[in-house]
């Protein structure tokens, strides 16, 4: 009896061990095809196992630049990255998708992420916007080419917030020079958001700095004349007291 059970038992080894060795054997003959590599990778992206992923999805890139599986591959490989917030390699891949494949079923879609992978990239406005411009300059590029598509006017909102993100930095740069009793300066950035960021809401914040500049400068024909916008461009703004309160501060003869 125990020479019955001790086959079996040795018996049910071998097969484990077979099967581990047939299904090892199958794997590595699935990997030696496009097909095979990218269906391992995309059972690891699904797994969400987006590190494992990327580094397989590569290898098509890299051994098999030519075939069906090419633009699949790029598109995956920059959609690891995205899902890992790696934006600025995400990005990257997604536009590379564009250069190397335009005729690809996912050259929109990798449009709009790449300008989403700029958008998330984009820093607090008092830090370097150069990614801040990017975006919108990315955004504006995709709606010039989808000018009906639903996506396109979802970027309306994302192009609006980064401006207004711009405009704060030029504004609060404005507002430092005034703590630092350098009103002249502020002057210039006040005039950077009254001049390219009419469209935000520090539009009118900054009309109402340059004036209390103008009135503290006594530049009082300035101040005079901005007031007048302010009013025709702002007749319903709660702020109208507070330039009548300055416009007190004016002497008469002026």
């Amino acid at each position: 009896m125990f020479k019955v059970l001790d086959i079996r038992k040795a018996l049910a080894i071998c097969f484990f061990i077979f099967g581990i060795l047939s299904c090892a054997s199958t794997d590595k003959e699935e990997l030696k095809t496009a097909e095979g590599i990218f269906n391992k990778a995309m059972a690891l992206f699904n797994d969400e196992e987006y590190l494992e992923a990327k580094t397989t999805f590569d290898l098509i890139r890299l051994q098999y630049p030519a075939s069906q599986y090419a633009d699949d591959a790029q598109y995956y490989l920059a959609e690891c990255n995205y899902r890992r917030e790696e934006y600025l390699l995400s990005n990257f891949n997604f536009n590379m998708l564009r250069r190397l494949h335009p005729n690809s079923p996912y050259y929109k879609e990798s449009f709009f992420k790449s300008c989403m992978s700029y958008y998330y990239s984009a820093p607090q406005f008092d830090l370097d916007s150069k990614y801040t411009l990017d975006a919108i300059k990315s955004m504006s590029e995709f709606q010039a080419a989808y000018p009906s598509d639903s996506l396109s006017l979802i970027m309306d909102s994302y192009i609006q917030e980064l401006r207004d993100k711009l405009a704060e930095r030029e504004y609060e740069t404005a507002q430092l020079y005034r703590k630092l009793r350098s009103p002249a300066s502020s002057l210039i950035y006040y005039d950077i958001v009254l001049n390219e960021y009419d469209d935000t809401k520090f539009f009118e914040l900054a009309y109402i700095g340059k004036i209390e500049v103008l009135v503290e400068l006594k530049r009082w024909e300035q101040a005079k004349t901005t007031m007048g916008y302010f009013r025709i461009l702002f007749k319903s703004s709660e702020n109208l007291n507070k330039i009548i309160d300055l416009e007190n501060l004016i002497p008469k003869e002026n």
